[in-house]
């Protein structure tokens, strides 16, 4: 066989049968390839992008490994953006792109591009594969490493000529997962002897606990700790849990920011304490012991201090902390705690939040909520209530607008017999919204678009509005945006249009009941803000808890149209 087929008789060798991408001249060998393996799934996005955070999605919202090819030069250089989303994330992923011929390379030659040098930033490892002979090899260890310890993507890039060179070798079999290290005995009777002693615990769970829901879930029951769930692990612990605190950070809940400000035991799990979460540093936490477990030990103490520091997995570390537990009654500390819940206030009048409640609300337990990068991702990850892990796929480290809606659709594909629904604003939509196309072209059925539509590039349009003077630079889409029902249209996808909180709800029944993929539009006043907020240099203790007045929307709408 050829370096192309060995190629794709490895991928299915490890359980690998559906992959996204996009051809071009120098992987034209893997495509032609893949025409022997009609057991392979190829989905053909329109535009390299959209293929690789359609593997995202895949991949978050399974846990299994995501897959994506593109050829050389443009092809492989516009996979970066979603490597680095993958990166900061820790996304299962593989990267395949062809390059030119070996002979050829560092010669500039047409659509060559060093990309193994470009991505090593943003890739847990990345190949060339100069000798057909170590392909499958290369392609088996890449599945390895980008599925063990903390996850991230490999890129694997293969020369033309490789892909055509013959190959006579074995096809290699998957490589044992390594069981996960066991926690230090003494870290874990440290960190059980401060939870004994708290009298204001609180524990913070991240993307690193996932996979470990029910074991923290458990953990938390038995010690009687109240739990904050970070933007990226949503899910960890089920929301209507009386434990539960909300999110964390600059857009967090008054409960969760102001129980870190005031804990003195804070039991972190599989998180890196980010600045979105933290606010200003030195002003984190600042009467708490850290308990921080993380697998990767370079993310314990590089931003907060770890008094005490557990490197291992969070199930592992979670079962091991549950032996001894000793819930405790804290009474004064749960009454501040339902004090704090209480001050939520949720959306009334017509508007982004009002329209984000009204989709999550309609949420089943079982479905895959997706979300871009905004206002509207903000509001989402405040108002949805999930009860179980991997339902919530969004860009949290890299903030990567047109992650959404692709990202959907691969997460659609990995749980057909779901509804993946998406939250998108109308500026990120149209970044990734030729994946339409793909919607139709494969026939997919179960994934619902919502666009938040303010006409404004909105997070954008907050900043300015509350620090920048209200000077709007750049931000108004309205004059410009298109008609998004006949958009829809054009690619022969169902699409329905909420203009006021009357037609709202019946709006939502047609897009949801309809039996096709469909989308729907959510028109609202141009101005809105996403509350609480923890401003750029500010604790968390000092978040603005409500909106600020402001000037009729009219008038701002008035002024940014002359602009």
């Amino acid at each position: 066989m050829t370096g192309a087929k060995a190629l794709w008789a490895t991928l299915a060798n490890h359980g690998i049968h559906t992959v996204f991408g996009y051809p071009g001249g120098a992987i034209m060998p893997v495509y032609d390839a893949l025409t022997f393996y009609p057991e392979m799934r190829h989905i053909l996005a329109r535009h390299e992008q959209g293929a690789i955070h359609a593997a995202e999605g895949w991949a978050k919202a399974s846990g299994e490994i995501g897959v994506c090819l593109a050829t050389s030069g443009p092809g492989a250089t516009n996979l970066v953006t979603g490597l680095a989303d993958a990166m900061l994330d820790s996304v299962p992923l593989l990267a395949i792109t062809g390059n030119v011929a070996s002979h050829l390379m560092g010669t500039d030659a047409f659509q060559e591009a060093d990309i193994t040098g470009i991505t090593m930033p943003v890739t847990k490892h990345n190949y060339v594969v100069r000798d057909v002979a170590d392909l499958p090899g290369v392609i088996a260890e890449a599945i390895r490493i980008a599925r063990s310890g903390r996850p991230g993507p490999v890129l694997v890039d293969i020369p033309k000529d490789v892909q055509l060179a013959a190959y006579s070798g074995p096809i290699p079999a998957p490589h044992a997962r390594p069981e996960m290290p066991a926690p230090n005995p003494d870290a874990v009777a440290a960190a059980r002897d401060l939870l004994r002693g708290a009298q204001k615990p609180v524990m913070m769970v991240g993307g690193g606990s996932v996979d470990a829901a029910a074991e923290l879930t458990a953990l938390a029951r038995a010690w009687d700790i109240p739990v904050i769930t970070t933007l990226m692990g949503l899910g960890s612990f089920p929301a209507s849990d009386p434990l539960w605190l909300g999110m964390p950070g600059m857009h967090g809940s008054v409960a969760a920011n102001r129980a870190i400000s005031e804990a003195d035991v804070l039991l972190a799990v599989g998180l890196r304490f980010d600045d979105r979460v933290t606010g200003r540093v030195n002003g984190f936490a600042p009467h708490a012991k850290v308990i921080h477990v993380d697998l990767d030990a370079a993310e314990i103490g590089k931003i907060v201090r770890a008094h005490v520091p557990v490197r291992g997995d969070a199930a592992v570390v979670a079962r091991a902390l549950l032996e001894g537990a000793q819930p405790q009654a804290r009474p004064v500390w749960k009454a501040q705690l339902e004090v704090w819940k209480a001050r939520t206030a949720l959306p009334e009048t017509y508007g982004a939040g009002y329209g984000v409640k009204a989709v999550v609300d309609r949420l089943r337990p079982d479905d895959i909520l997706s979300s871009d990068v905004g206002q509207h991702q903000m509001l989402a990850a405040q108002l949805a209530r999930f009860e179980r892990p991997r339902r919530w796929v969004n860009s949290g480290g890299l903030g990567t607008m047109g992650f959404g809606f692709p990202a959907a659709i691969g997460a659609g594909l990995a749980e057909p017999g779901v509804r993946s629904v998406v939250i998108a604003g109308d500026g990120g939509f149209q970044m990734t919204l030729q994946e339409l196309a793909t919607l139709k072209m494969y026939d997919i059925r179960n994934v619902k678009i919502c666009i938040i539509n303010n006409s404004f590039l909105g997070m954008v349009r907050q900043w300015q509005e509350l620090f920048h003077g209200k000077r709007y630079s750049e931000v108004w889409l309205g004059d410009s945006n298109p008609d998004f029902v006949k958009l829809a249209g054009a690619y022969r996808v169902p699409a329905y249009r909420a203009t006021s909180a009357e037609d709202l709800p019946g709006a939502i029944d047609a897009w949801l009941n309809d039996p096709d993929s469909a989308l729907l539009e959510v028109v609202v006043p141009h101005e809105h803000g996403v509350f609480p907020m923890v401003p750029a240099g500010a604790a968390l203790n000092e978040m603005i808890e409500t909106e600020p007045p402001r000037a009729p929307a009219a008038r701002v709408t008035e002024e940014a149209s002359q602009a």
